[in-house]
């Protein structure tokens, strides 16, 4: 396996085994892997004859300094899981200094308003973040395909808006939210969650899916009501949003129409825990 900690190093490796021919996977992590990241790479491997996996968090997508310092770092163990899935794997694991150069700030981005819903109102200068560092690395690996997973289905939607607005020569492939036995999105944060707290999280996905089943007969407001009493009720679990929109535009649905694809989005908190899942709902 080889893992690269600069730029420079790993741009150097690329040049040297790839040309206009060869086609380059990437899966962007924060590292912490679980099963769902691991499906990415499977993913990448079926359709790329090189892959590289990012492991970087990224400071200036955190707008909670706790959140950031708590999050969890750990490159061995991912990389250990990384190589259950082969050996030839390329690994960048860069540092802040390596990345931003010394200007650990995040640029400006206009995502034509997808930024301003949802994660984007409760997280200012998320998604600023993002891209920046997702361009960042775009432009320093120039893969032909990027995967990343659905269960950040705003971010998917923002990376794809952001390769179409720069003109970046990739493609971005969203790929299914891989759960944890109960239903719960696997997340690098369920590592902080306790057992009991994990097993009690089956509830945002129990509750998301019977949002999807009420969706053929209630409005979104019927739902959203029935989701926030849900939580109202519950002592260990605080909803910070639940919001039907639109997939494309993101938009809240006011009154559903046929001729649209909407998801349900959802953020809860759980002992200072954030946890996100979203469902499809056509």
């Amino acid at each position: 396996m080889l893992l690269f900690n600069t730029q420079k190093e790993l741009v150097s490796h690329l040049n040297s085994v790839s040309n206009e021919t060869t086609s380059i996977g990437f899966v962007p992590t924060m590292g912490a892997l679980h099963a769902g990241h691991l499906s990415l790479l499977e993913e990448s491997m079926k359709h790329n004859a090189i892959n590289v996996i990012s492991i970087f968090v990224n400071p200036t997508q955190f707008n909670n300094a706790e959140d950031l310092a708590k999050y969890p770092k750990t490159l061995e163990s991912d990389i250990a899981k990384i190589k259950t899935l082969s050996d030839s794997i390329i690994v960048f694991a860069p540092s802040i200094d390596d990345i931003y150069e010394g200007k650990t700030v995040a640029s400006p981005f206009n995502f034509d308003g997808l930024e301003h819903q949802m994660e984007g109102k409760f997280r200012p200068g998320h998604f600023d973040g993002v891209g920046t560092i997702v361009k960042r690395l775009f432009e320093i690996v120039k893969p032909n395909n990027a995967y990343f997973g659905e269960k950040d289905f705003q971010q998917l939607q923002i990376v794809k808006k952001l390769v179409e607005k720069n003109k970046i020569p990739v493609i971005v492939v969203g790929c299914p939210i891989y759960r944890e036995p109960n239903g719960l999105a696997m997340s690098s944060r369920n590592e902080r969650l306790t057992d009991e707290e994990r097993k009690k999280a089956a509830i945002i996905y129990q509750t998301i899916t019977e949002a999807r089943k009420m969706f053929a007969t209630k409005s979104a407001k019927e739902i959203t009501d029935f989701v926030n009493k849900v939580f109202d009720k519950s002592t260990d679990f605080e909803l910070e949003y639940f919001q039907i929109a639109d997939e494309t535009t993101l938009l809240p649905c006011l009154r559903k129409s046929k001729t649209k694809k909407y998801r349900a989005f959802i953020a809860v908190f759980v002992n200072k825990i954030r946890l996100i899942d979203t469902i499809s709902l056509n």
